[in-house]
Protein backbone atom coordinates (compact mmCIF):
# COMPACT_ATOMS: atom_id res chain seq x y z
CA UNK A 1 0.00 0.00 0.00
CA UNK A 2 0.82 3.56 -0.04
CA UNK A 3 1.58 3.56 -4.13
CA UNK A 4 0.54 7.19 -5.53
CA UNK A 5 -2.16 7.50 -7.86
CA UNK A 6 -4.17 10.28 -9.63
CA UNK A 7 -7.65 9.46 -10.04
CA UNK A 8 -8.36 12.61 -13.26
CA UNK A 9 -10.78 13.62 -13.59
CA UNK A 10 -11.98 13.04 -9.90
CA UNK A 11 -15.48 14.35 -10.10
CA UNK A 12 -16.38 14.80 -6.50
CA UNK A 13 -14.33 12.93 -5.44
CA UNK A 14 -16.07 9.16 -4.57
CA UNK A 15 -13.38 7.07 -6.11
CA UNK A 16 -10.38 9.13 -4.55
CA UNK A 17 -11.84 9.05 -1.62
CA UNK A 18 -12.44 5.26 -1.61
CA UNK A 19 -8.72 4.84 -2.97
CA UNK A 20 -7.34 6.74 -0.11
CA UNK A 21 -9.44 5.16 2.31
CA UNK A 22 -7.96 2.05 1.12
CA UNK A 23 -4.62 2.68 1.94
CA UNK A 24 -3.30 5.09 -0.97
CA UNK A 25 -1.95 8.23 -1.63
CA UNK A 26 -4.06 9.83 -4.08
CA UNK A 27 -4.41 13.30 -5.82
CA UNK A 28 -7.59 14.28 -7.56
CA UNK A 29 -7.56 16.31 -10.22
CA UNK A 30 -10.71 18.06 -12.16
CA UNK A 31 -11.87 21.27 -13.89
CA UNK A 32 -14.75 21.92 -12.25
CA UNK A 33 -14.39 24.30 -9.31
CA UNK A 34 -17.86 23.20 -8.13
CA UNK A 35 -17.23 19.76 -8.40
CA UNK A 36 -13.67 19.93 -6.38
CA UNK A 37 -15.99 21.86 -3.98
CA UNK A 38 -17.89 18.59 -3.02
CA UNK A 39 -14.95 16.44 -3.28
CA UNK A 40 -12.79 18.58 -0.49
CA UNK A 41 -16.36 18.42 1.71
CA UNK A 42 -16.20 14.69 1.43
CA UNK A 43 -12.66 15.22 2.97
CA UNK A 44 -9.29 15.73 2.26
CA UNK A 45 -5.75 15.09 4.46
CA UNK A 46 -2.14 14.41 3.41
CA UNK A 47 -3.40 11.26 1.93
CA UNK A 48 -5.86 12.89 -0.33
CA UNK A 49 -5.18 15.98 -1.94
CA UNK A 50 -7.25 18.01 -4.66
CA UNK A 51 -6.09 20.46 -7.32
CA UNK A 52 -8.25 21.99 -10.34
CA UNK A 53 -6.06 21.19 -13.75
CA UNK A 54 -6.91 20.51 -17.17
CA UNK A 55 -6.31 17.10 -17.97
CA UNK A 56 -4.63 17.74 -21.28
CA UNK A 57 -2.22 19.81 -19.38
CA UNK A 58 -1.27 18.37 -15.70
CA UNK A 59 1.11 20.32 -13.32
CA UNK A 60 4.88 19.93 -14.82
CA UNK A 61 6.03 18.90 -11.49
CA UNK A 62 4.58 16.06 -11.90
CA UNK A 63 6.27 14.34 -14.59
CA UNK A 64 7.01 10.68 -13.44
CA UNK A 65 5.10 11.01 -10.06
CA UNK A 66 2.88 8.32 -9.87
CA UNK A 67 2.05 4.65 -9.32
CA UNK A 68 -1.22 4.56 -11.71
CA UNK A 69 -3.51 6.92 -12.77
CA UNK A 70 -7.32 6.19 -13.12
CA UNK A 71 -9.90 7.50 -15.74
CA UNK A 72 -12.93 5.69 -14.68
CA UNK A 73 -16.90 5.42 -15.59
CA UNK A 74 -16.55 7.67 -19.06
CA UNK A 75 -14.72 10.38 -18.32
CA UNK A 76 -12.76 10.70 -21.69
CA UNK A 77 -14.17 11.90 -25.32
CA UNK A 78 -15.85 14.76 -24.28
CA UNK A 79 -13.49 17.25 -25.92
CA UNK A 80 -14.08 18.43 -29.50
CA UNK A 81 -10.99 17.59 -31.58
CA UNK A 82 -9.98 14.05 -30.87
CA UNK A 83 -5.99 15.38 -31.05
CA UNK A 84 -7.08 16.50 -27.41
CA UNK A 85 -7.66 13.23 -26.42
CA UNK A 86 -4.31 12.66 -27.56
CA UNK A 87 -3.10 14.77 -25.77
CA UNK A 88 -4.92 13.13 -22.41
CA UNK A 89 -3.37 10.23 -22.75
CA UNK A 90 -0.16 11.37 -23.61
CA UNK A 91 -0.15 13.72 -19.93
CA UNK A 92 -1.10 10.38 -18.29
CA UNK A 93 1.92 8.40 -19.73
CA UNK A 94 4.20 11.77 -18.33
CA UNK A 95 3.09 11.61 -14.84
CA UNK A 96 3.30 7.85 -14.86
CA UNK A 97 6.86 6.29 -13.40
CA UNK A 98 8.33 4.03 -15.60
CA UNK A 99 6.09 0.33 -15.19
CA UNK A 100 2.96 2.19 -13.65
CA UNK A 101 -0.37 1.54 -14.37
CA UNK A 102 -3.05 3.57 -16.69
CA UNK A 103 -6.96 1.70 -15.19
CA UNK A 104 -9.07 3.41 -18.46
CA UNK A 105 -12.30 2.38 -18.22
CA UNK A 106 -15.44 3.72 -20.45
CA UNK A 107 -18.26 2.88 -23.70
CA UNK A 108 -16.61 0.87 -25.96
CA UNK A 109 -17.68 1.84 -29.51
CA UNK A 110 -17.78 -1.58 -31.02
CA UNK A 111 -20.11 -2.91 -28.13
CA UNK A 112 -22.55 0.30 -28.29
CA UNK A 113 -22.86 -0.05 -32.34
CA UNK A 114 -23.75 -3.91 -31.78
CA UNK A 115 -26.67 -2.73 -29.34
CA UNK A 116 -27.38 0.97 -30.68
CA UNK A 117 -30.52 2.15 -28.86
CA UNK A 118 -31.54 5.03 -30.32
CA UNK A 119 -34.65 5.87 -27.46
CA UNK A 120 -35.47 4.70 -24.14
CA UNK A 121 -36.77 5.99 -21.17
CA UNK A 122 -37.27 5.14 -17.46
CA UNK A 123 -39.11 5.99 -13.91
CA UNK A 124 -37.12 6.91 -10.85
CA UNK A 125 -37.65 6.17 -7.55
CA UNK A 126 -39.22 9.84 -6.77
CA UNK A 127 -41.46 8.74 -10.37
CA UNK A 128 -39.42 11.28 -12.39
CA UNK A 129 -39.64 10.00 -16.18
CA UNK A 130 -35.95 10.41 -17.84
CA UNK A 131 -36.46 10.14 -21.46
CA UNK A 132 -32.80 9.86 -24.11
CA UNK A 133 -32.85 10.22 -27.57
CA UNK A 134 -29.44 9.23 -28.70
CA UNK A 135 -28.00 9.26 -32.72
CA UNK A 136 -24.47 8.15 -33.41
CA UNK A 137 -21.80 9.51 -36.20
CA UNK A 138 -20.05 6.70 -37.16
CA UNK A 139 -17.16 8.93 -39.02
CA UNK A 140 -16.85 11.46 -36.70
CA UNK A 141 -17.23 8.64 -34.23
CA UNK A 142 -19.44 11.01 -32.06
CA UNK A 143 -22.39 9.67 -29.92
CA UNK A 144 -25.11 13.07 -29.20
CA UNK A 145 -27.44 12.13 -26.29
CA UNK A 146 -30.91 14.48 -25.72
CA UNK A 147 -32.07 13.83 -22.67
CA UNK A 148 -35.28 14.77 -20.53
CA UNK A 149 -36.64 14.85 -16.98
CA UNK A 150 -40.08 15.16 -16.04
CA UNK A 151 -40.72 14.90 -12.47
CA UNK A 152 -41.92 16.50 -8.93
CA UNK A 153 -39.28 19.52 -9.35
CA UNK A 154 -40.06 19.98 -12.88
CA UNK A 155 -39.19 19.59 -16.23
CA UNK A 156 -35.37 19.49 -17.54
CA UNK A 157 -33.78 18.86 -20.95
CA UNK A 158 -30.32 18.46 -21.12
CA UNK A 159 -27.44 17.17 -23.89
CA UNK A 160 -24.50 16.18 -24.41
CA UNK A 161 -21.82 14.98 -26.94
CA UNK A 162 -18.62 11.96 -26.53
CA UNK A 163 -16.14 10.75 -28.47
CA UNK A 164 -16.34 6.75 -28.43
CA UNK A 165 -13.21 4.64 -29.07
CA UNK A 166 -12.47 0.92 -30.10
CA UNK A 167 -10.10 -0.95 -27.66
CA UNK A 168 -7.55 -0.74 -31.09
CA UNK A 169 -7.46 2.98 -31.36
CA UNK A 170 -7.32 3.68 -27.56
CA UNK A 171 -4.24 0.98 -27.74
CA UNK A 172 -2.53 3.09 -30.85
CA UNK A 173 -2.71 6.20 -28.44
CA UNK A 174 -1.17 4.58 -25.82
CA UNK A 175 1.47 2.89 -27.92
CA UNK A 176 2.23 6.60 -29.06
CA UNK A 177 2.19 7.78 -25.93
CA UNK A 178 4.72 5.36 -24.83
CA UNK A 179 2.40 2.74 -23.19
CA UNK A 180 1.44 -0.68 -23.66
CA UNK A 181 -2.24 -1.95 -23.03
CA UNK A 182 -1.70 -5.32 -21.45
CA UNK A 183 -5.02 -6.30 -20.19
CA UNK A 184 -8.95 -5.34 -21.42
CA UNK A 185 -11.76 -7.07 -19.86
CA UNK A 186 -15.58 -6.75 -20.39
CA UNK A 187 -16.86 -3.68 -17.99
CA UNK A 188 -16.12 -4.13 -14.09
CA UNK A 189 -15.78 -7.92 -14.51
CA UNK A 190 -13.01 -10.10 -15.14
CA UNK A 191 -14.15 -11.48 -18.30
CA UNK A 192 -11.99 -10.84 -21.46
CA UNK A 193 -13.37 -7.75 -23.67
CA UNK A 194 -15.97 -8.76 -26.32
CA UNK A 195 -17.18 -7.38 -29.62
CA UNK A 196 -20.46 -6.89 -28.22
CA UNK A 197 -19.48 -5.18 -24.61
CA UNK A 198 -20.98 -2.49 -24.53
CA UNK A 199 -18.43 -1.12 -21.92
CA UNK A 200 -14.54 -1.93 -21.77
CA UNK A 201 -11.66 -1.33 -18.74
CA UNK A 202 -8.15 -1.19 -20.28
CA UNK A 203 -5.07 -1.72 -18.65
CA UNK A 204 -1.77 -0.30 -19.75
CA UNK A 205 1.66 -0.21 -18.34
CA UNK A 206 4.19 2.45 -19.03
CA UNK A 207 7.28 1.67 -20.82
CA UNK A 208 10.63 1.44 -19.28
Amino acid sequence: MGARVLDCPCGHGRHAHLLSEAGFDVDGVDYSRELLARAIERGAGKRLRYSRADMRALPKRWSGRFDAVVNLFTSFGFFAQPSDDAKVIREFARVLRPGGLLVWHGSSRDGVAVRFLGKDWWRTADGTLVAQHRSFDPLAGMLTVESERRGPTGTEQRSHRIRLYTATRLAELCADAGMTVESAYHGWSTRPLQRTSSEMLLVARKDG
